[in-house]
């Protein structure tokens, strides 16, 4: 990472965590965009350099689950199956942060809940990362899925995890290895049907 990269990593780190304590202590509606960037030290002007709007801010890690599902994608070996791909990005996202698990996490589930405004950007959100991944999984694995079938294994994926969140997160954050865990479980669950698919189609005919 260059000096430029660092620096704008740590000016997007300091707006998230403004806007995190602030968003804990005033509430979502009652922040502005200008307390936001008076508590991370930069002008309003800066802020939009990095999202566009409160309801971004609550969703940051979007493009890093995405790129997470790419590079699994992309470095399957010649015998991974769909499930595993996914299964194997869901690992990569624990890995790199918190953002299943922290306190901004237990505050986007309270706000999707809540604010109408957070709860549209969260669906539209979870449709383009669903119909992204899909397409990308449908490319790379021709002989197993078309589109409709791949949005149908994404779509099981990101409910389960979903579902998982809202049921430990909705009493505030948990630590990050028993949020892990539990996503983990979701998904092995969500996609035991696909598994034992492919388990079959792998398994040599009777003779």
């Amino acid at each position: 990472m260059s000096l430029r990269e660092l620096k704008r990593a740590r000016t997007r780190q300091a707006l998230v965590d403004a806007a995190t304590d602030l968003f804990e202590r005033n509430g979502y509606e009652q922040t502005t965009i200008a307390d936001i960037a008076a508590a991370a030290e930069v002008g309003t002007r800066t802020f939009f350099g990095y999202f566009a709007s409160k309801e971004d801010l609550l969703f940051p890690e979007t493009d890093a689950r995405v790129r997470a599902a790419v590079d699994a994608i992309d470095g399957r070996g010649p015998h991974d199956t769909p499930p595993q791909v996914l299964l194997r990005a869901l690992s990569l996202v624990g890995e790199d942060g918190d953002d299943l698990s922290g306190r901004l996490a237990a505050l986007r589930l309270r706000f999707i809940a809540e604010i109408p405004s957070v709860r549209g950007k969260a669906m539209q959100t979870q449709f383009d990362v669903q119909r992204e991944i899909a397409q990308r999984l449908a490319a790379a694995f021709p002989a197993e899925l078309d589109g409709v079938t791949a949005a149908a294994l994404v779509g099981a994926f990101v409910g389960a995890v979903a579902g998982a969140l809202q049921a430990l997160l909705g009493e505030g954050p948990r630590d990050p290895e028993t949020v892990q865990k539990a996503v983990e479980t979701a998904t092995e669950v969500a996609l035991r049907p696909w598994i034992a698919h492919n388990v079959r189609h792998m398994e040599p005919p009777n003779v």
